[in-house]
């Protein structure tokens, strides 16, 4: 039986979880590409309310990596990356995930401090509680700390 088929039961989400003076990010999905997704969307609400984000500008990520673990910390941080140098801000994802190469999109618009009212910088996301995994139930957990 495969572990890439989709559990009917699980309903895609996202979280946050206490760690030291730190953030944890987690997304839960029925599938590995759903989990990043909404490991994402946990990443930019760590920053702002991701439903008041335009999708006006798109990029893509391209990453590949040895292991799922580093794919998850490859993508955020590669959307970490494009926040700070390109002064935007994401709320929607698309992830697509074969083998160990991921293709990813992410939309949004250019960061609006009044408008957007931003908590915290995200510096980077870190291997701290670094876990990509199929629970018992069939959904799938992406999460780690993420450096504010």
């Amino acid at each position: 039986m495969s572990s890439e088929i989709p559990n009917p039961i699980a309903t895609p989400r996202w979280e946050h979880f206490s760690h030291g003076a730190d953030i944890g990010v987690r997304g839960i999905g029925p599938t590995k590409e759903e989990a990043f997704r909404q490991a994402a969307i946990s990443l930019t609400a760590v920053i702002t309310d991701p439903a008041g984000i335009v999708p006006e500008r798109s990029v893509v990520v391209e990453r590949e990596a040895p292991d799922d673990d580093i794919l998850l910390l490859d993508w955020l941080n590669a959307l970490i990356y494009e926040m700070s140098a390109n002064r935007l801000i994401f709320g929607r994802f698309e992830v697509d995930i074969q083998g160990r190469h991921l293709h990813g999109r992410a939309w949004g618009e250019a960061i609006d401090i009044g408008r957007h009212e931003p908590v915290v910088e995200v510096k980077g996301a870190t291997c701290t509680a670094l876990s990509v995994r199929q629970n018992e139930g069939g959904e799938w957990i992406a999460q780690c700390v993420v450096d504010v």
